[in-house]
């Protein structure tokens, strides 16, 4: 795949810096500087809210329902759609130098950089901006969307004259129905809604103001509250005006050459479906209160503070490349913001950095982003599995109008109802309820959180595991069948026994079966008996896991490997991806694979498969997988390290950092990849770092590309953090918190202690013939000249 270089971002350890004006690229650096804490996301537009790429400010799970259309209505079909609504504009501070708006298009800039500092939280901004009429302003800012104070986020903004007095007005503004122009030729972007929010109240008095709004449609109903302090040399007059949608606080000063006026801004947001507009008033006004006792420093060491315990537990250490440094902790970090204080809301696959995929959440969450913040923020985790099991009483409703027991959970959803108006690639895909189950599974046992198992956990083991044994059959040699469902390639949809979605299930049945055995009381209340428990377990032992023995690989799905060819050789670069150039029978009935699906088995499940499979499987994969999906490069990563081609497992970490640094997939206008850059984690550290959690158990097999000299990280596991170093001959291991854990370094068991660094050698990667990917599908190169042998 090609992957073009844009200009712009300074390539450092701890900081994503853009040095000059672009506002081509504006739309791209509005999801790269997106700030956000899981309940609040601010897009990186400008203050002054002109130029603008795709402003956006969201709140999660806050959106407006549409129909969906269909031109053949069928039982079944959801009929609502959701899209994640634009918000209030918290953002918007103008600025008027002796009358004459700054607007970046006009006059020019001969300084301008924007810093978005991964260990301050923040987005500092520094322009010196010249006038038409030659007039001459820097203007500093500095923002944050606060990780401690949930509803608030704020802004720091300062104006200098640096030729002579200047006349400086200042607009600090809150506005609803932003107008947005949206792309009309992708299916992937979010519907363009106007007008959604409908005013309750428009207030302002002193330096305040509240607007509340709700939606046509949803019902849910919204407030945003605006507060400022003001610093400045000289007399400042100031007018409070408000209407339905806007709210705005003029500031006027005189300002000598040397001396600068300073506006701090508060904002605060919250939303409900129940609660009542005053109510909702209250709320973000007690917020704002809290947020101006902080005062601008208090957030910004609370800020620091938040992110040095999180880079503790977290950080990732790259030594050799400096560009890949960069961007895994990019990765972590926009990963956390996405995460932290979603608190029983979903996590959208665009996090609240753009509109793309109309703000839904799908099983990436589970199978990608769950797995970083399990190991990292475990608290981030369990918040997000609540909010999956908060939807589950939809979930059962959504099995039982699909004629199955158990809970049936939502291809994509904002609050847990069905949203996909295409059944071969959305509701065929059950495996999102093994996803569910094997991440409730994962976090249990890395965290042995017991109050969560009893309240929500293994109710979500029980009614995943309650979908498989209706889903699913018995055939006539007494073997566990699941047919016609879709599996996580969506370029092969409603086929029979999808290898992952068997094995999936499977450790779905067991898992369940086991937890309800450790805790019967608790079973019993769910109306689990040992007949049905018995019925699991037979099930997931007799699961149909299908393999060809003329090619000696695991077809994909049954029958999948009789499928033609396609033909590579003859699609042009310009012809991906597939899905928006070719129509999905064809894809359907061919042996092409958009992401890694029997790839990811053997990462998520390779406790099933030898290694002699896996090297087999990982080449016959690598010749069909062209890679559409942004969730393919990572897992290939995590793979082809396993069987030792490790320059190729390179490439491809590579591929999943810089996926939207890089915008490879050309869609980082719509916001960032969420579970890519969590698969720039599961790269480096179920790849290069060998880590596997089959049975709850904690395991290590490192080695390193010969491009990179070091790779650190840290977990935590059970209450304890382990910090993993590796070099190219040898690897050590150290607790730096918390009680001993066993776990293991190339099959070998080992018990970490604190004060007691173990370090064991790395063996020699195993030696398998370098595969091939399809005509001009290949990862780039990250290496300066390829080199052979794996």
């Amino acid at each position: 795949m090609t992957t073009p270089r844009l200009p712009g971002y300074e390539v450092a350890p701890w900081e994503l810096r853009w040095r000059w004006l672009d506002l081509d690229a504006l739309r791209r650096t509005e999801s790269t500087f997106a700030l956000s804490n899981g309940h609040i996301g601010f897009r990186g537009s400008f203050e002054e809210g002109e130029p603008r790429g795709l402003p956006g400010t969201y709140l999660n799970g806050f959106y407006e329902r549409r129909p969906l259309p269909y031109a053949e209505a069928g039982y079944g079909y959801p009929e609502d759609g959701q899209t994640v609504v634009n918000v209030t504009d918290g953002k918007i501070i103008r600025l008027l130098v002796e009358d004459e708006p700054v607007d970046m298009r006009y006059g020019s800039a001969p300084h301008h950089e924007r810093v978005l500092d991964f260990r301050s939280g923040t987005l500092r901004r520094n322009t010196e901006w010249v006038s038409p009429t030659g007039r001459r302003v820097r203007i500093t800012s500095e923002r944050l969307v606060s990780f401690t104070q949930r509803a608030i986020a704020a802004i720091h903004y300062e104006v200098e004259p640096l030729d002579g007095q200047a006349q400086l007005v200042v607009q600090s503004e809150l506005l609803a129905n932003e107008p947005i122009d949206g792309d009309v030729d992708d299916p992937r972007v979010a519907a363009v809604l106007k007008g959604a929010l409908v005013s309750d109240f428009a207030v302002g008095e002193g330096s305040r103001a509240v607007l509340g709004h709700h939606t046509r449609r949803s019902g849910l109903r919204m407030a945003a509250a605006m507060d400022h302090e003001v610093d400045a040399p000289a007399e400042v007059s100031t007018e409070n005006w408000t209407e339905g949608d806007l709210a705005r606080l003029t500031l006027a000063a005189e300002v000598p050459q040397g001396r600068k006026l300073a506006l701090t801004k508060y904002v605060a947001y919250g939303w409900s479906s129940q609660r009542s507009p005053q109510a909702l008033r209250a709320q973000v006004e007690a917020a704002l209160a809290g947020a101006r006792q902080s005062g601008w420093q208090g957030l910004l060491d609370e800020q620091r503070a938040y992110l040095d315990d999180f880079w503790e537990a977290a950080d990732v250490e790259v030594d050799g490349d400096a560009e890949l440094q960069q961007a895994v902790r990019f990765a972590l970090f926009h990963v956390l913001q996405a995460g932290a204080r979603g608190e029983t809301r979903a996590i959208p696959a665009k996090g609240l950095t753009g509109p793309g995929y109309d703000g839904h959440a799908f099983w990436d969450t589970e199978s990608f982003v769950l797995p970083l913040l399990t190991y990292t923020l475990p608290d981030a985790a369990r918040n997000a599995l609540q909010w999956r099991h908060s939807t589950l009483d939809k979930a059962r409703t959504r099995a039982a109008q699909l004629g199955q027991s158990g809970a049936a959970f939502p291809w994509r959803s904002i609050d847990g109802d069905e949203c996909s108006g295409y059944w071969p690639a959305g509701t065929a895909a059950f495996h999102i309820n093994a996803d569910v189950a094997d991440a409730t599974a994962r976090y249990l046992a890395a965290t042995g959180d017991g109050d969560f198992e009893a309240s929500a956990g293994l109710e979500l083991l029980v009614e995943t595991a309650r979908l498989w044994t209706s889903l699913g059959h018995h055939d006539a040699h007494g073997r566990f069948r699941i047919d016609g469902v879709t599996g996580p390639d969506e370029y092969t949809a409603v086929v029979d026994n999808n290898v992952y979605t068997n094995l999936m299930a499977q450790r779905n049945l067991h898992e369940a079966a086991s937890h309800c055995e450790l805790h019967p009381e608790l079973a019993s209340a769910l109306g689990v008996d040992e007949e049905e428990t018995a019925r699991w377990r037979d099930a997931a032992d007799r699961v149909v896991v299908p393999y060809d023995e003329a090619l000696d690989v695991h077809p994909q799905s049954e029958g999948f490997t009789k499928h033609a060819h396609w033909d590579f050789a003859n699609t042009p670069p310009e012809g991906y991806p597939l899905l928006l150039h070719y129509p999905y029978f064809d894809l359907y009935r061919k042996q092409v694979v958009k992401q890694a699906d029997l790839v990811l088995a053997m990462w998520l499940r390779g406790d099933a498969f030898t290694p002699e499979e896996k090297a087999r499987n990982v080449a016959y994969y690598e010749a069909l997988t062209v890679r559409d999906s942004s969730l393919s490069s990572s897992v290939q990563a995590v793979l082809t390290a396993e069987v030792g081609h490790l320059e190729l497992a390179y490439d491809y970490f590579a591929e999943a950092a810089l996926a939207d640094l890089h915008d490879i997939y050309q869609n980082v206008r719509q916001g960032l990849h969420i579970a890519a850059l969590a698969g720039a984690w599961i790269a480096a550290v179920a790849g290069f770092g060998g880590m596997r959690d089959h049975g709850g158990e904690l395991s290590f097999a490192p080695r390193l590309p010969p491009e990179l000299s070091r790779i650190s990280f840290r977990l935590c596991f059970a209450g304890s953090r382990i910090c993993v170093t590796i070099h190219r001959d040898e690897a050590t291991y150290a607790l730096s918190h918390g009680e001993p854990v066993r776990t293991s370094h190339h099959g070998r068991p080992i018990l970490l202690t604190q004060g007691q660094p173990i370090t064991m050698p790395v063996p020699r990667p195993p030696e398998n013939p370098l595969p091939r990917q399809p005509a001009g599908r290949a990862p780039t190169r990250r290496r300066l000249q390829p080199t052979p042998g794996g």
